[in-house]
């Protein structure tokens, strides 16, 4: 074949798959892929904590729980602080004042058992060393010490004070764990506490941002100045709705059909997961409380309703509250003195047929 040949044939012959100049697009230059999130353990970090138990800093021990995390946490749900408060309140309407100890100071020493497991009251004497009065000490501060029947008060703002050796008693509920510090017994119900505090976050953010929890902008037209794009993005970033919900960018170019798109992450699930969430972790709260839900006030969702508030009460108060009582008692066994004393519960003390 002739030199003249050869190039015609080179000229005229083409790719198959190649296509006209007019419709060539000009390739991205990289590709950016993430992940949403990284992978958490089940189990966290408790795993470590169970290793450490009360660790020792040379002068008191630290508790194995976080008193402030637990302090918060308090408020973190209205089905958790609610059945604790309510159990403060009947247990102090039974409750017989005494000389030596204030209805303020038991009402709080009460709280502090039911929500830390711990709870404290200082002995102050007289001249002769004689008992005059039980004050309490806020066990979120307060610190059983290395030395035996020395506890600590310690604060951030203040500095570390140290109570006479074996003038404070300590009410703990017990522990499997340690001796040392007591357990709140709400601890297997932590996670549906949170989660229920959480879902209550989301949805209030859910409506500020606009009742959706952001968009997906998918851009597929191939856009020739690449400086849209970068002010796409920013104006995209700059309506997060003060960052509780963010927007995700999408660029494809490739001139596909609907070439523009904004798609609304899901919100019909959003709502639906947020009350489900809610009614199972207010379900984990009380029981774990082991409170009547008619006696927090919660709706019925058949109508034959939640049963005799009255009969729910007396059992609770019997199954519950009576032993409550009688643990606050110990502190009468400490100090030789009657302070803890306690009327029956009215709705107890009922007969069946009243």
């Amino acid at each position: 074949m002739s030199r003249r040949n050869k190039k015609t044939f080179s000229t005229t012959t083409t790719p198959a798959n190649s296509q006209p100049a007019a419709e060539m697009v000009e390739p991205i230059e990289g590709i950016e892929s993430f992940s949403f999130g990284e992978p958490t353990s089940i189990m966290d970090k408790r795993d470590l904590q169970d290793c450490m138990e009360c660790a020792n800093n040379g002068r008191w021990y630290e508790p194995p729980i976080s008193t402030y995390g637990l302090a918060r946490l308090l408020a973190g749900a209205v089905h958790h602080e609610s059945p604790l408060v309510f159990k403060r309140n009947v247990i102090m309407s039974c409750f017989k004042p005494h000389p030596m100890l204030s209805r303020q100071d038991a009402s709080a020493f009460v709280m502090d058992y039911l929500v830390f497991g711990d709870a404290y009251l200082e002995r102050r004497d007289n001249r002769l060393g004689e008992p005059l009065k039980l004050k309490h000490s806020l066990a979120k501060y307060t610190r059983r010490g290395v030395v035996p029947d020395q506890y600590w008060f310690v604060t951030y703002y203040q500095e570390d004070y140290a109570f006479e050796p074996g003038k404070v008693f300590h009410l703990r509920n017990a522990s499997i764990h340690q001796e040392i510090y007591g357990a709140p017994e709400y601890m297997s119900a932590l996670q549906s506490i949170m989660l229920n505090g959480e879902a209550t976050l989301f949805r209030r953010n859910y409506y500020i941002n606009g009742s959706h929890a952001g968009v997906i902008v998918y851009l597929t037209d191939p856009v020739a100045n690449t400086a849209d794009v970068e002010k796409l993005k920013r104006s995209l970033k700059d309506a997060r709705g003060g960052g509780a919900f963010k927007n995700l960018f999408v660029y494809a170019a490739g001139g596909k059909k609907d070439g523009l798109q904004i798609l609304p992450f899901s919100q019909i699930a959003a709502k639906d997961e947020f009350t489900g969430i809610k009614d199972a972790t207010r379900d984990d709260m009380l029981a774990i409380h082991r409170v009547p839900p008619q006696l927090m006030g919660v709706m019925p969702n058949n109508t034959s309703g939640l049963g005799d508030i009255v009969k729910a009460a007396r059992v609770f108060a019997i199954n519950e509250l009576y032993p409550i009582m009688e643990s606050l008692k110990a502190v009468n066994d400490w100090l030789g003195v009657e302070v803890f004393q306690f009327n029956p519960y009215a709705l107890a003390e009922e007969k069946a047929g009243d």
